[in-house]
């Protein structure tokens, strides 16, 4: 069950870089994370200060 990042997203980039296999980019407003290359790690949720990031 890949992750997805929900409206509560405040864009501070923190999960972007943690992201092992670069799946999470910018988008409008808030990041995004492509469902076909998540991995389903966690480490994008572990360190989001808002828990954005959740299970789809």
């Amino acid at each position: 069950m890949a992750y997805k990042i929900v409206d509560t997203c405040i864009s501070c980039g923190a999960c972007e870089s943690e992201c092992p296999v670069s799946c999470i980019s910018a988008g409008d407003g808030l990041y995004v994370i492509d469902a076909d290359s998540c991995i389903e790690c966690g480490a994008c949720a572990s360190v989001c200060p808002v828990g954005a990031p959740v299970q789809d």
